[in-house]
């Protein structure tokens, strides 16, 4: 029978009611798959918040380097800590509202923007059992609350009643609305391959001879170039350089997020390293064979198996291949920002009209035949 994380934390709840002799099932099946959900969601929310604060660090790292100086080397080993001063400093920072915004738009704009780039992680496998909900219509889940982030920063942009908000706001609105084009017709090359939009399914069909057996090499050519093409559209959907537009600083201050302070900022770079994340995790998944490889979780030759890992070890090493894979990808996210000039507005929206999507439709159509030629 097939489990789920929600399912795994059911069981230890039961196991630790059995203890402090409480009787856990006995309640009803619904209020304990609500019980679960919510604390699957506190560990992705804490997952989330360490991995902005590690990638927080691990930027201004990248930076140093890239610019010949240390960067941030004072606060805990290697500067390790700086992230979690930078954090603790915002806590206590006062949570200014300008007295010409909108307050309630003003203040829910934050939480629409963390919520885009929080949904997807609960249709995000770590590994076979390790996802929240293991949905049949995943990477349409995927994508479809990603663009929930739009909203949330044309309403940051326009609440704030400043025209670099406003400015920003509408950029990123054109951009990501856009750049979803390319990225759908990239998704769609994988889905019409593998016949399937569940994310466990076109994993689990990625298993086999190590790398031979990843989206990118079985779809040749069209799954490689659709993978280049699902990359840069996710750096302009995660407002990375060279599409960082909405928050230029050399143009427009800091963008949509300039007047905001404390918490509320620190939730709007929250949900962008989880953006980031999310784009990566994504691309190891539909291109680059997800939890499969390059930790093996089995030996095996000529039809015989020697040696086939356990169900905690094979989910460990398989959430360890997919996290290194993400962070990688997030890695060259980083080190672009550092490498690449910032490109125009009509420059962004004539690679995205004009290269990519004829590529991406070029990608689909090549999948579609190839499937039907070589199903």
């Amino acid at each position: 029978m097939a489990v789920n994380l929600v399912d795994i934390i059911n069981a230890v709840l039961q196991w630790a009611a059995g203890i402090a002799g409480l009787h856990y099932a006995a309640l009803p099946g619904l209020l304990r798959t609500a019980i679960g959900m919510l604390i699957a969601c506190g560990v992705l929310l804490g997952y989330v918040a360490a991995l902005s604060l590690f990638f927080g660090w691990a930027e201004r790292r990248v930076a140093g380097r890239a610019q010949s100086r240390q960067g941030p080397n004072r606060v805990g080993p290697e500067g390790i800590l700086q992230m979690v001063a930078d954090g603790i400093k915002l806590l206590i920072k006062e949570d200014i509202v300008p007295a010409t915004a909108h307050p309630v738009l003003f203040r829910l704009a934050p939480m629409f923007v963390l919520m885009g780039a929080f949904a997807p992680f609960v249709v995000l496998p770590f590994s076979e059992n390790l996802v929240v909900s293991n949905m049949s219509l995943g990477v349409y889940y995927a994508l479809s609350f990603a663009a929930l982030e739009v909203v949330g920063v044309i309403m940051a942009g326009w609440a704030s009643h400043n025209k670099w908000s406003l400015y920003g706001g509408m950029r990123l609105a054109a951009q990501m609305m856009s750049y979803e084009i390319p990225m759908g017709l990239a998704m769609m090359t994988i889905v019409v391959l593998r016949g399937s939009l569940q994310l466990n399914h076109i994993i689990n069909d990625q298993q086999g001879m190590w790398i031979l057996s990843w989206n990118v090499f079985r779809g040749f050519p069209w799954a490689l170039v659709a993978g280049f093409i699902f990359y840069i559209a996710g750096l302009a959907a995660s407002k990375r350089t060279p599409f960082d537009l909405p928050e230029a600083e050399s143009e427009l201050v800091a963008g949509y997020h300039t007047e905001y302070s404390g918490m509320r900022f620190a939730m709007f770079m929250m949900a962008e390293y989880g953006t980031m994340y999310v784009i990566s995790t994504l691309t190891a998944m539909l291109f680059l064979g997800g939890w499969h490889g390059p930790l093996p979780r089995a030996l095996a030759w000529g039809g015989h198996t020697y040696w086939q890992a356990g169900p905690i070890l094979s989910n460990g090493l398989g959430a360890a291949n997919l996290i290194g894979k993400s962070f990688v990808l997030m890695f060259i996210m980083l080190w672009l920002r550092w490498t690449l000039p910032r490109v125009r507005i009509d420059q962004i929206i004539y690679i995205c009209m004009k290269v990519l999507v004829p590529f991406g439709i070029v990608c689909v159509l090549g999948a579609a035949v190839w499937a039907i030629v070589w199903p």
